[in-house]
């Protein structure tokens, strides 16, 4: 059959469409690529940054590699096609083969690389990973350039194709993160983008003459002139080192989910499509006089992006209070933001690309050899910025230094008199750099100060203090890592999988946050504890939390490893007898791949036979489908899998999933030999006095938590449903953490004789089941206390329904140590209720003895009469 090409009114609106859906599967590719990355480097910043470099960098390779030989060829239609069906060819076969490929990088770079090796493989890895497709992207559009150039201006050809090419990709990144991701999964979004690389290389096929006039600019190789590569090299380095800076501020402010990665790239690619778009209208008469302007554009519209960056954070907070509570006003505010930085920068960007492109293709340099450099100088912008000159100068001073570059290439370095129109800014620029304050976001209490603050590769870290003497962690500013009044619940987050464990010798804890919880478990000498943590600034801040009352551990305990916890448990070949892993939000990016079956699996792997592990999460960031989705992926790999409370607070509630490599129930005696040995520090410190305390925190065996996950997808690292979910509660809470936690106690339940027989002496059973629900009365208790007033007030609300408690279960340590509180409290105002309620506790449970001593020591400092 022949197929007769469109004419020629048509092939343009064509080219644009073909561009355009084209430009879709790139950017679909470049956020699927960047997630599956994330598995194996460890954190999605690692990824953006190695995937951005690779993404280039294939780029360069091929526009500049192919460009020339598309530009000297008849026949550009057969170039275009077969780079599209490469695309689709080698993006299937990533699709299919991805998790194969990671996993054979991951054994070059290991558990715990140094820096060098790191990054030397991570971004020399992901390179030659996606080098074929990304290499076809870079020659597409020298192709269609080539295509249209006979019935088009080619300068003008160019800036709009690059136009349609970039809003195409704005609608991937939109429509891929907000609706293909979550309903598919990363494998099937990819098949949908190879899909239109397919249907773009058909269009192309049956849209255009298969043969085009060969013109004297396109045989005509000149010698490159030396300012305009100059310029199109440091204009793509300065643009895409501008982006990774910007995306990092920001997610310092915004709530740093994978949806405001998605805003700030739509933003920037809008910016840049723009500019292309807008450079079309203009009439250049004078190139290098127009190239001089755009690069001072660039310079001005840098400066003023950044400076909004310093008031980010009153911005973003403007924002919200000005609109209605909810997900849209929440992703309005970080898209201002995205604006304001943003908005101005890439239109010049858009411009001026458009315009050395043009320069190139008049002046015979080819757009093969421009698209190429500039791709390159986009590579090295990760690197450079990212890993080098971001934790060196911090993000203002390289903020600074890229409107500094755009000065340093207006005019050329042979210039005999070199115009201080470019050396007076830059030098100023460089002497603003020293006297601006950082451009860092922390909270710092009222009345409290900075101890720390670090700015790493991959985060920042702060550590405050407020009037109360309280040490706070964070990292990027807005999450939380723990506190120094969190400490108890820390400890007890170590303590009770050890005390579950019949004889642990090796312990692995995956996040490290103040140290606390490993260090806890460090301080029996029996144990060897290894710590990993991603970030080295975690690690270094963890040494301010350190508690003087509690024995320091022996030397070298705990052994911290500054490793991704993931990539650790895959490629490492020690096995643990307790494994023990912290409740990382999972709404920040990166972190609901520590919540998948693919990541459960691995640490079953790294467990000994009789190993348990332990997935601390943490509840009050968590709605309930998105803890179902977790607990389903835990189930698939732990079928047997049990759930525990760390704390009975309500606003901070923590689950923990319990898994035993071979599944057995507990011993109580067993359990008490254990804790009458550990001294330092005594359990019964963090109120774990005897097994009836550990067990009677379970609140779910295998059966209800099945039943609780019911159909809920699993959460895998092909479908990241956690990811993708858990940041609507962020941006827009609908109940409180108490009512999640009451409504998930209700929605559970455990059997004495699921957590230590059927066979287990009845007693056993009945103190066990008491203690069970004497935990859920209290929990309820704590619903309803109304805030405020003395402590006479607070014991008429709620003394009566604790001492039922204690009545129901006198195993129930949580609701005697408030009442002994009470009563210590009433003891200047009203000695006789004090001794009546200490003489009730003391009654209810005689086997302590605070009560009687408080008593004692009541009755000897009352006057007798």
């Amino acid at each position: 059959m022949t197929i007769t090409p469109l004419s020629a009114a048509r092939r343009g609106p064509a080219a644009l469409a073909v561009m355009l859906a084209s430009g879709f599967a790139g950017l679909g590719y470049q956020i699927v690529w960047t997630q599956q990355a994330a598995l194996w480097l460890g954190h999605e910043a690692a990824a953006v940054l190695a995937v951005v470099t690779a993404f280039f960098g294939g780029l360069a390779v091929g526009a500049w590699w192919f460009g020339a030989i598309i530009e000297h060829s008849p026949r550009p239609r057969r170039w275009y096609v077969g780079c599209e069906l490469l695309i689709a060819g080698w993006s299937l076969l990533l699709a299919l083969a991805m998790a194969p490929a990671s996993d054979a990088l991951l054994g070059f770079i290991g558990p715990q690389p140094t820096p060098f090796r790191q990054w030397t493989l991570a971004f020399g890895g992901t390179f030659l990973l996606l080098l074929p497709a990304t290499a076809a992207m870079g020659a597409t559009l020298p192709a269609m350039a080539r295509i249209t150039a006979h019935w088009q201006d080619q300068g003008r050809a160019v800036a709009s194709l690059y136009a349609a090419n970039t809003f195409g990709a704005v609608i991937g990144v939109m429509a891929i993160a907000f609706l293909l991701v979550p309903m598919l999964g990363l494998r099937a979004t990819a098949l949908v983008c190879v899909a239109l690389n397919l249907a773009c290389a058909l269009a192309a096929w049956r849209a255009f003459p298969a043969a085009v006039p060969v013109t004297p600019v396109s045989v005509v190789a000149r010698p490159a002139d030396p300012l305009l590569a100059r310029r199109l090299f440091v204009t793509g380095l300065l643009g895409i080192g501008y982006e990774v800076v910007v995306v990092r501020v920001i997610g310092e402010v915004a709530e740093d989910t994978v949806y405001t990665f998605a805003l700030l790239l739509a933003v920037y690619l809008v910016g840049s499509a723009a500019g292309a778009a807008l450079y079309r209208r203009i009439v250049v008469r004078d190139g290098e006089r127009l190239g001089r302007w755009l690069l001072w554009a660039l310079a001005l519209s840098g400066l003023i992006g950044a400076a909004s960056l310093w008031a980010a954070d009153r911005v973003h907070a403007a924002v919200l209070a000005a609109l209605p509570p909810g997900m849209g006003s929440a992703l309005s505010a970080e898209a201002t933001l995205a604006l304001l930085a943003f908005a101005l920068p890439t239109l010049a960007m858009g411009a001026m690309f458009s315009h050395l492109a043009t320069q190139a293709s008049r002046a015979g340099m080819g757009l093969g050899r421009a698209l190429g450099l500039n791709t390159l100088g986009a590579a090295l912008a990760a690197p450079l910025f990212g890993v080098l000159l971001l934790p060196l100068f911090g993000a203002g001073g390289a903020l600074l230094l890229v409107a500094a570059g755009y000065f340093t290439v207006m005019t050329p370095l042979s210039a005999d008199r070199p115009t201080l129109r470019a050396a007076v800014p830059t030098l100023a620029l460089l002497l603003l750099a020293g006297l601006l304050p950082p451009l860092a976001f922390v909270e710092i209490p009222p009345g409290g100060r900075l101890l720390r603050y670090r700015d790493g590769v991959m985060a920042a870290v702060s550590v405050t203090e407020d009037a109360n003497g309280i040490r706070s962690l964070r990292i990027n500013n807005r999450q939380q890592e723990g506190s120094s009044a969190t400490q108890r619940v820390d400890g007890r987050q170590a303590l009770m999988p050890l005390l579950l464990h019949p004889a642990p010798e090796r312990v692995l804890f995956l996040g490290l946050g103040t140290g606390t919880t490993a260090a806890t478990a460090a301080i029996d000498r029996h144990l060897r504890v290894d710590a990993v943590e991603l970030l080295p600034e975690v690690i270094a801040a963890a040494r301010l939390f350190a508690q003087p009352e509690i024995p320091a551990a022996p030397d070298g305990q705990p052994r911290m490893i500054a490793a991704d916890a993931r990539r650790y448990v895959r490629a490492s070949d020690k096995r643990y007898d307790v494994i023990v892993s912290d409740n990382f939000h999972p709404a920040r990016s990166g972190s609901g791949a520590l919540y998948t079956v693919e990541h459960f699996a691995a640490v079953r792997a790294r467990l000994a036979d009789d190993g348990l592990f332990c997935q601390w999460l943490p509840l009050h960031q968590l709605d309930a489908d998105s803890l179902r989705s977790i607990i389903q992926a835990f189930l698939r790999v732990y079928p047997d899998g049990r759930a525990l409370l760390a704390n009975y607070g309500l606003e901070t509630p923590t689950l923990g999933l319990i898994a035993q490599r071979r599944p057995q129930v507990f011993d109580t005696a067993a359990i008490d030999t254990r804790i009458a040995a550990a001294s330092s520090p005594p359990p019964a410190r963090y109120g774990l006095e005897d097994a009836y305390a550990l067990l009677g925190s379970f609140i779910a065996g295998p059966s209800a938590l099945a039943h609780y996950a019911g159909d809920a997808p699993a959460n895998t690292d092909d479908r990241p449903i956690v990811a993708y979910r858990a940041p609507r509660l962020v941006y827009a809470p609908d109940t409180r953490p108490a009512e999640r936690l009451l409504a998930l106690l209700e929605a559970l339940s455990v059997s004495p004789a699921e957590l230590i027989g059927a066979d287990a002496p009845m007693p056993a059973q009945a103190r066990l089941a008491a203690y069970r629900q004497a935990r859920d009365r209290f929990i309820r208790i704590g619903r309803d206390v109304q805030p405020g007033g003395n402590a006479d007030a607070l014991l008429a609300q709620i003394g009566g329904p604790l001492l039922a408690v204690l009545r129901g279960s006198p195993d129930f340590r949580p609701a005697y140590d408030p009442l002994l509180g009470m009563a210590t409290a009433l003891a200047a105002s009203d000695p006789e209720q004090a001794a009546a309620l200490l003489q009730t506790l003391d009654q209810i449970q005689p086997a302590r003895g605070e009560a009687a001593a408080a008593l004692g020591a009541l009755r000897s400092a009352t006057p007798t009469p």
